[in-house]
């Protein structure tokens, strides 16, 4: 159903849509309206069948959930940033059970200092967790990568995190044509689980592993997620079929042919550097863009497919490594690996700063002529910066 909603509301519903019987949830700017719209339905009685839980932290959110998915229940929760990592022993605890837990995380910025405002710091500092990584360009396509994440994550028995950008997303009211129940319900089967405890049958489930077995452990970790680089995109042809529309799959490339100068992307950041890719198109720059949509596992081959072409990438990541750089850019390298094209990381919108299209426009035309740093911060206040320098210096 076409509407105009905020994309939390949204979000809420394509997730009561999936009709999961457990929801987990403690409250953290910017994810907080998903799961109040959620226990409202709970409450009065439109998402029957599942129990709304009110915990204490983030920790308990995804200990509850550990625990009603190992037996047997559909589950989902959501956090952002620091209640991210505060539920973090619980979330390698949950891929590593090969529980099919879902999450959306509200990207949000992680402190110190103390930022409510976007970037992808939360769920980059998660990125080898185990956990399949998605991310949203918009509220239509945050809205269907809820129903797909439970098909994925319940098909390889592994958890999903959606991450859709804080406030710029979860915020924002615009035109989302919501699952209808009748649709998502021919998509999305009734929960199967493959590992269920059994009170008849009791089974001790995360228990320790020494030496002689955890290399295996690990590896059939890696090789389950790895599985998603087909799911995914079966998945996503699957919703099309049934919905009508395309969204979701591992990559989206805009403008690739004939386009020398590749911008790759994960998130809402996709829509202003599209709205900059066209003035550069018409302006005779040969430039395109390709968006991330499976950040984990990466998907090398089908971004080295997409790259066979261009001669430099510029990749804007809105997080990065203290003291190397870029996150994206080391596994679009991997992609890379063997060719002779150009890479350029660019740093900019951390802690919500905004990504302006003269500036995007005025580093991509340098960009374009090879005249950037490998590694740029973009906007930098460089005089704030040399004197702080200076004065931790004593200078």
């Amino acid at each position: 159903m076409l509407r105009q909603v905020e994309g939390s509301k949204a979000v809420a519903d394509s997730v009561a849509a999936c009709r999961p019987q457990v929801i987990c949830a403690y409250p953290i700017s910017p994810q907080t309206h998903i799961v109040e719209g959620l226990s409202r339905l709970v409450k009065e009685g439109t998402l029957e069948g599942c129990e709304f839980i009110n915990v204490e932290s983030e920790f308990a959110a995804m200990s509850v959930a550990i625990g009603a998915s190992a037996t047997g229940a559909r589950v989902y929760t959501a956090t952002a940033s620091q209640g991210l990592l505060y539920m973090v022993e619980a979330v390698y605890n949950a891929s590593g059970l090969g529980l099919p837990i879902v999450m959306t995380v509200a990207n949000r910025a992680i402190g110190a200092p103390i930022n409510i405002w976007n970037d992808h710091s939360d769920s980059m500092s998660q990125r080898d967790s185990g956990w399949i990584q998605i991310y949203a360009e918009t509220n239509q396509e945050a809205a269907d990568l809820h129903v797909q994440a439970f098909k994925i994550a319940e098909e390889l028995s592994l958890p999903v995190m959606v991450c859709m950008d804080g406030f710029i997303l979860t915020h924002a009211y615009e035109r989302v044509d919501v699952p209808e129940q009748a649709d998502v319900d021919k998509f999305l089967p009734p929960f199967q689980p493959r590992q269920i405890m059994d009170p008849n049958n009791p089974v001790s489930i995360g228990a320790m592993v020494g030496p002689e077995a955890f290399t295996e452990v690990k590896y059939i970790s890696h090789m389950k997620n790895k599985l998603a680089l087909d799911v995914i995109p079966h998945v996503a042809a699957d919703f099309q079929g049934i919905f009508g529309r395309s969204s979701g799959g591992l990559i989206r490339g805009y403008k690739l042919d004939g386009a020398k100068t590749v911008v790759i992307a994960l998130g809402s950041v996709l829509g202003t550097i599209k709205d900059v890719v066209d003035e550069m198109v018409g302006a005779d720059f040969a430039i395109g863009v390709l968006g991330i949509i499976a950040f984990r596992p990466f998907p090398t081959e089908a971004v080295r497919a997409a790259l066979a072409k261009a001669q430099r990438v510029v990749v804007l990541e809105k997080a990065f490594q203290v003291g190397i750089g870029g996150i994206v850019i080391e596994n679009v390298r991997e992609s890379l690996r063997g060719t002779d094209t150009k890479d350029y990381t660019l740093i900019a919108g951390l802690g919500g700063r905004p990504i302006t299209k003269q500036s995007l426009r005025e580093y991509l035309v340098r960009a374009c002529q090879d005249d950037v740093d490998d590694l740029t911060f973009l906007d930098l206040d460089t005089e704030l910066v040399d004197r702080e320098i200076r004065r931790e210096a004593g200078v």
